[in-house]
């Protein structure tokens, strides 16, 4: 049973080779909600994520004979990486199966640590079914992603970090993928200040720590579907689910929409880049997904930022549709000299600036005398964009908002 003596343990082992991340009070957010809002920021943990951390734990527990055989796993992201620099620090062989269709960055990555990469499978599945076979047939040590003690207590670090740099901490919010990160951090936190809550978070798409808790046994989903690919796991650890059932206060959910406006608030006002499973905890406070009083003391877990950059192209673009920055429309005008100067003076009366604007006069969607217009825009808020629009239909254009 994990204890916080295993945490205590785990931080000298892991002191050499993970950060102690910086915790810093955000007036923004503070702001925004009324609370006392901290934000633990382990995006900038080497590697990008806090996996470092339950790797090198894992790691150093090994046995003489398990360093010499080496270790396996299976990873598209940040696990990969964590093994990958924490094998290569202990002097251990590492070999790595990634699905086929890995990010190109991150495979690139995981080799710059050190590790050897076996691309297997079209999925993660798939490359852990492969990783499995490569640990019978070379003896080495299979380093799991969550379901481990000693992975949840390298995790459970980020516990003792909160602690000591915010000790009036009110509740800790914290990410849910399978589980090894909140078991650790919750382990962490209420052996010390059992008072303090423990707010777990899924995205609506991956909720099975959510549904595991209501009916009393792990659940396993039949798929999962989030912009949160780091927490994208259809089933929460059979060794894990005992600590959130014990410690954790309170599961929550998201929605993708959510998670893409707490990322651009954090790239606009905080400056820091978070992947999708970085920005939850945050999108949970500002969101109100739980009850909390004003100016209470919370501090939001940030697990990672190893973001893919097309990825991190279409979240921006869905967070700026969600809080009224941005706007597709379709609408349709006489083919006629100056139909489309008409239509923009309505744009210029509430200076919405465009981006784009695509004049198709052969589109088979509207009659032969039409136009079909697309145009996208730079708006200043949602009541900026019902204005527009009120405006636009109030002088009979028809009007789809593409986006």
């Amino acid at each position: 049973m994990l204890e916080l003596a295993d945490i205590l343990e785990a931080r000298e082992r892991v002191r050499e080779t993970s950060r102690h991340t910086p915790l810093e009070h955000s007036h923004t957010y503070s702001a925004m909600t009324g609370a006392d809002v901290h934000l633990k920021l382990e995006n900038f943990q080497r590697t990008g994520a806090f996996k470092i951390r339950g790797a090198t734990n894992r790691i150093a527990t090994l046995s003489e004979t398990q360093k010499e055989a080496g270790v396996v796993t299976a990873s598209a992201g940040n696990h990969a990486q964590g093994v990958a620099l924490a094998a290569t620090r202990a002097g251990v062989d590492s070999k790595i199966v990634m699905p086929e269709h890995a990010p190109i960055s991150k495979v690139k990555a995981t080799k710059s640590y050190g590790a050897k990469v076996v691309l297997a499978g079209r999925d993660y599945n798939e490359a852990a079914e492969r990783a499995h076979e490569i640990e019978r047939e070379e003896d080495r040590t299979y380093v799991h992603a969550f379901d481990d003690e000693d992975v949840m207590a390298g995790q459970g670090t980020i516990g003792l970090e909160i602690l000591d740099d915010c000790p009036d901490v009110e509740t800790v919010v914290v990410p849910i993928g399978g589980g090894g990160l909140i078991s650790g951090i919750a382990t962490a936190i209420k052996a010390q200040k059992p008072d303090t809550r423990v707010i777990g978070v899924q995205a609506d798409g991956a909720s099975s720590a959510a549904a595991s808790l209501e009916k009393g046994e792990r659940v396993s989903l039949e798929g999962v579907d989030t912009i949160a690919d780091g927490i994208a796991t259809r089933s929460i650890g059979e060794q894990t689910f005992p600590y959130i059932q014990q410690y954790v206060d309170e599961v929550v959910t998201v929605s993708d929409p959510e998670i893409a406006v707490a990322l651009v608030y954090l790239l606009e006002r905080s400056k820091t880049l978070v992947e999708g499973a970085g920005a939850v905890p945050l999108a949970a406070v500002l969101f109100e997904q739980f009850d909390y009083d004003d100016d209470e003391t919370i501090v939001a877990a940030l697990c990672g930022g190893n973001i893919d950059l097309n990825t991190l192209t279409n979240v921006i673009v869905r967070g700026l549709v969600e809080t009224g920055r941005y706007l597709k429309i379709r609408t349709v005008l006489k083919d006629r000299p100056g139909a489309l100067e008409d239509l923009l003076e309505i744009f210029t009366a509430h200076q919405a600036n465009i981006y784009a604007i695509h004049h198709d006069r052969t589109s088979r969607e509207v009659e032969m005398s039409d136009t079909e217009v697309e145009i996208e825009l730079e708006m200043r808020g949602p009541d900026h964009v019902d204005a527009f629009l009120s405006d636009l239909r109030d002088a009979g254009y028809p009007v789809d908002i593409l986006a």
